[in-house]
């Protein structure tokens, strides 16, 4: 009996051995399209695909809330010259007479240096007793210690003034010029001007942090939002410790981009198209532009948002989708921001992985070659 080859033997073979080898598993950058789809709530998954427009763009614009609280804010400025707890203090006493009550005989002046104001503020001066400085100016303290020995000395003269100390200081840590313990003094008595002293920031001011801490009182803000805002660049208090660090925030970028990689944010804001070009964007060769995943745990008031619903608890699953296809979808891109902890995930086109299948069958040159001597006549 002779058999005759059908015109079709070939390409059915073809066909099947394409079925056999894709069903081996080959090997994937991750998921494909079809895979995180059907990990969806849709069919019994547990994370919830959204397609991204206007709407959820506006539901998901939350950017981390920065500020200094009422307390920081409203704190008037220290005088230049008011002492505090801790100060150190030079006085000058002058007295009119050849027997002085403080000096020795034929010195008029007094000299008393370093007159530490202690942890209640105040000094001991002889003769004057003891004496309330802290809160006072220097002219004031040497009005009260010229008041209370002049009732022993004829017309005593005093010289009153404010040594560097330990009372009015602030410490500054972190990525400043300079790291140490300043002083507040009448050009440093604000947030910024002490930055400047210090030698300002050594990172890049778009990513710069300052936390200023006043005893149980906590404040962050932006470098750049302490120039945009005057208000911020609060008055110091003795004993304020001000840190200077880069931003922390980071994300996630996998599958078929330039580079996979765990990405710093490099400003206060990153858009999903930003995010794209930090890691070299779509690979060309590879990338489906159709399938733009950026998969988050979103809040359940933000959830509740995007999905139109309020019954949603605790932290949910979300996963958004970007098709750069769209008429629109290089400004959705734009505009739909990117958060702290996200997966930005690029899945490959659908071509290749039926290219990955000739190679495996072919051996990686001549793959379209051999797939046409495979299914010719």
């Amino acid at each position: 009996m002779i058999f005759h080859r059908s015109k079709w033997a070939r390409p059915v073979a073809l066909l099947t051995v394409l079925a056999v080898v894709s069903s081996c598993g080959l090997p994937q950058v991750g998921p494909n399209k079809r895979q995180i789809f059907a990990g969806s709530v849709q069919r019994q998954g547990d994370s919830f695909i959204v397609a991204v427009n206007d709407r959820v763009t506006r539901a998901t614009s939350v950017v981390p809330a920065l500020g200094f609280s009422d307390s920081l804010k409203n704190a008037g400025r220290l005088g230049s010259d008011t002492i505090q707890p801790g100060d150190v203090l030079g006085l000058t006493i002058y007295e009119n007479v050849d027997d002085p009550l403080l000096g020795v005989e034929g010195s008029p002046a007094t000299q008393l240096e370093e007159v530490q104001v202690d942890g209640s503020g105040f000094i001991f001066i002889p003769y004057a007793g003891r004496i309330k400085a802290s809160g006072n100016t220097p002219e004031a303290i040497r009005r009260i210690i010229t008041a209370k020995l002049a009732d022993q000395t004829p017309d005593p003269q005093v010289e009153v003034r404010r040594v560097a100390g330990d009372g009015s200081t602030v410490s500054l840590i972190g990525a400043v010029g300079g790291q140490g313990v300043y002083a507040i003094e009448r050009p440093t008595r604000t947030l910024g001007a002490m930055l400047a002293r210090a030698g300002g920031v050594t990172i890049a001011p778009e990513i710069a942090q300052i936390t200023v801490i006043r005893g149980t009182a906590r404040g962050k803000i932006w470098l750049q939002d302490l120039y945009d805002h005057p208000e911020l660049d609060i008055a110091l208090r003795a004993g304020d410790r001000i840190l200077i660090e880069e931003d922390t925030r980071a994300f996630t970028a996998l599958g078929a981009t330039g580079g996979q990689a765990r990405v710093p944010f490099e400003s206060q804001n990153m858009s999903a198209l930003e995010a794209i070009a930090r890691v070299g964007g779509l690979n060309p060769a590879t990338a489906d532009p159709t399938g733009i995943f950026v998969m988050r745990n979103e809040e359940a008031p933000i959830a509740n948002s995007v999905l139109g619903r309020n019954d949603l608890q605790g932290a949910q699953r979300l996963v958004y989708v970007l098709d750069l296809t769209q008429p629109n979808g290089m400004f959705e891109a734009r505009d739909f921001l990117i958060r702290d902890g996200d997966t930005l995930y690029v899945t490959e086109a659908p071509y290749t992985q039926f290219t990955k299948i000739l190679s495996a069958l072919t051996g990686p040159a001549g793959s379209v070659n051999s797939l046409a001597s495979l299914a010719g006549n």
